[in-house]
């Protein structure tokens, strides 16, 4: 890949995506885990433990190549990101729930993303080639952490400026993410076939699955509908650029930022078309007003 587009458009891309969550959180985003703490130990419990477990079936079932397992599971341990709240906004879902649980794991995936990534690369026995050290991951999380702590401080000081705001960076974060992917089928071209008849299925699985049990495993635990919509786009809307980061700038493999790259290609439409349909079971299901 041409190596503007990973040394300045990359943490570019990862920085704008994290300054748009910190113009849309508060020091109350945090405290309202006190307040709700039942869905978001369910959406993180999805998140943490489910996902991983989910990913690794897929890897195994289908016998990917270690690579692009690494990659998957690396996907899998990513947080959601800002498009998860956008989606839930769309649909109806508690969209403070998604702003919160976003910056619960993303600070969580400072331990967990390391974690479950050097468990898959010790799975395939390919710590001589791939190997994710300690200082490298430091810096890839202060580069997430800085520009959230500035996007609360410019929305704690000028909340009118952080609103106007709100739709452009959205709008910037989508644009980097699609030419991220785009320099990434680039510099894979001579494989991407290849890729996509091995990755196409499992990516499109894992995200299906993912928005699927993130609504209903809450659903079966009480949990309202709104909430369990905001679930179910955290759970399966992934910061893919951030996985693509870590897959490029720590690890030094393009190959393993394959997985997170044909998944941004299929996440929108899956969870545009979950979303609507999701958003109209809530409203079936909510009580009609008595007619006289």
């Amino acid at each position: 890949m041409d190596s503007a587009l990973t040394t300045i458009g990359l943490p570019v891309a990862l920085g704008i995506i994290m300054f748009g969550l910190g113009l849309d959180l508060t020091v109350d985003d945090f405290r309202r885990v006190g307040r709700a703490p039942r869905a978001v130990v369910v959406a993180l419990a999805c998140q943490l433990v489910l996902l991983p477990l989910v990913a690794f079936g897929l890897v195994a079932a289908f016998d990917l190549p270690a690579l692009l397992g690494i990659g998957m599971m690396l996907l899998a341990a990513s947080p959601g990101g800002t498009t998860a709240a956008l989606f839930s906004h769309l649909f109806r879902g508690d969209v403070a729930l998604n702003i919160t649980l976003t910056a619960i794991n993303t600070l969580i995936a400072i331990v967990t993303l390391p974690l479950i990534t050097g468990i898959a690369i010790a799975w395939y026995d390919r710590q001589d080639d791939v190997t994710m050290p300690f200082v490298e991951v430091v810096k890839v999380f202060v580069l997430i952490l800085v520009p959230v702590a500035i996007g609360m401080l410019v929305r704690a000081k000028s909340p009118a400026f952080a609103a106007r705001m709100d739709k452009p960076v959205r709008l910037g974060s989508a644009i980097v993410l699609a030419v991220l992917v785009l320099g990434i089928l680039l510099a894979e071209r001579d494989n991407v076939l290849d890729y996509a008849a091995q990755v196409g299925l499992v990516t499109a699985l894992f995200c299906a699955i993912s928005l699927v049990a993130g609504y209903y495993v809450p659903r079966a635990l009480g949990i309202s509908g709104a909430q369990s919509i905001a679930s179910s786009m955290e759970v399966g809307v992934h910061n893919a650029t951030l996985a693509i980061f870590v897959a490029i700038e720590v690890l030094r493999s393009v190959e393993i930022s394959v997985p997170a790259a044909v998944y941004s290609l299929v996440m929108f439409l899956f969870a545009a078309l979950w979303g609507s349909w999701v958003s109209r079971r809530v409203q079936s299901e909510a009580p009609q007003p008595a007619t006289a």
